[in-house]
């Protein structure tokens, strides 16, 4: 089959390696306009699920991309000097080092890469027998047949941008700022060696009494060091990624009612898109290119695939679409709960989708005493450690520096 990959990320990238994996007879070309390497934003944040799924898809990239992988440990909530924890684990990394990684990937098993190249027409492509839409959340591909994929744009209310910092947070950590304009707040984590990624967001109203409207971006830059200068401790924030400084963005919401037509499929942002603050984009772009990858091993019939292709996987994102609505809207309504302390604006957080029995609370309050939260550290990390060995990964065990846990 001639496959054609509208887009070099993460999701466009993997979808090329799985479909070749399954098949070497596959031509599959990847088409990314970007140079080599650039890519918008920082990092990204996975966890253990998307690890499994990789390492039973491709050992290969999988171990790859762990080994340049960070592991963080618990989350902090800081709210007026206080700190308050939530228990778990994650990993993060950077993204251009994932896309490094998986781009060798795909020329290790000869799939055609092409950088530095738009895609404006897909009549370029008629000899394609399938065209995968994997060009992110303003997909031109997507856009050519919006109504035919029955596409659905709306945007958040509150205003984000996505930094860097030179601030290596070692937890993932969630910072609310009461200004005299308003709530701000940010969500960090370390994305690569010395760099952490740091998403700050506010209100509307707040964004616009700040003057961020018409403030260049130098002078916004400062203006948000000096706000959060407390938690980057004298470090700064980096705005310039692909040489361009951030913008200011509200989140746009894709849906689409399907995710075919003709011989055209979508996967990632093209086909959906998640609120940033459930850390789930990549995770499911890569899982829409596992899924898609496999519907084409299943079924010669090319119909029939991306037809099982798109009634399994729009069904299973559901429960996830509905969480990344709801967690927007809580932080779209953050000030309803900032009037209470950091544990209690911690347990808010972690209960703002629901479905929580009242004992997780007593959990929650008893994981503030630092005693009991190196017993619960104790019993993440075996659960760590097994499920590493049972996927198969080389423990990274020493090479990983644990949260301090003696506050």
């Amino acid at each position: 089959m001639k496959i054609v990959c509208v887009g070099g990320g993460p999701g466009g990238l993997y979808f090329a390696i799985s479909a070749k994996r399954r098949d070497a007879g596959h031509d599959i070309t990847v088409i990314e306009r970007d140079p080599p390497g650039a890519t918008y934003g920082w990092g990204v944040v996975y966890w253990d699920n998307l690890l499994d799924m990789l390492f039973r898809n491709d050992a290969d990239s999988a171990r790859r991309l762990r080994a340049a992988s960070r592991l963080w440990e618990q989350q902090q909530i800081r709210l007026r000097g206080q700190t308050a924890w939530l228990s778990g684990y994650g990993f993060s990394m950077g993204r251009g080092t994932m896309l490094d990684i998986l781009t060798q990937r795909a020329l290790d098993l000869d799939i055609d890469v092409q950088h530095r190249r738009s895609v404006e027409d897909l009549s370029d492509f008629a000899d394609a027998d399938l065209i995968v839409a994997a060009d992110g959340a303003g997909s031109r591909v997507r856009q050519q047949y919006a109504d035919d994929f029955g596409t659905q744009v709306d945007l958040g209310r509150n205003r984000y941008i996505w930094l860097g910092t030179d601030k290596v947070f070692d937890s993932f950590v969630f910072a609310f700022e009461d200004t005299p304009e308003g709530w701000m707040w940010f969500h960090a984590y370390p994305s690569s060696a010395g760099i952490s990624t740091c998403i700050v967001e506010c209100s509307p109203q707040t964004w616009e009494a700040h003057g961020f409207d018409h403030r260049d971006a130098e002078d916004g830059l400062q203006l948000l060091e000096k706000i959060f200068a407390g938690h980057l401790e004298g470090h700064s924030f980096i705005s310039a990624a692909r040489g361009e400084p951030a913008r200011w963005l509200r989140f746009m919401q894709v849906r689409n009612t399907t995710w075919y037509h003709d011989n055209v499929a979508l996967i990632g942002d093209a086909a959906h898109t998640t609120h940033f603050t459930i850390g789930s984009g990549t995770r499911l772009a890569m899982i829409d290119a596992v899924g898609l990858a496999q519907s084409l091993y299943n079924h010669e019939d090319l119909p029939t695939a991306l037809q099982e292709y798109d009634r399994v996987h729009r069904t299973e994102l559901r429960p996830t679409q509905a969480a990344a609505r709801t967690s927007m809207a809580w932080f779209e309504n953050v000030d309803r709960y900032t009037d209470q302390n950091a544990t209690g604006l911690a347990y808010a957080m972690a209960a703002r989708q629901g479905q929580h029995p009242p004992w997780v609370y007593q959990h929650h309050i008893a994981t503030q005493i630092p005693v009991l939260r190196r017993a619960q550290h104790a019993i993440d990390s075996a659960r760590r450690r097994y499920l590493a060995v049972r996927r198969g990964e080389v423990p990274f065990i020493g090479a990983e520096r644990s949260a301090a846990l003696s506050r």
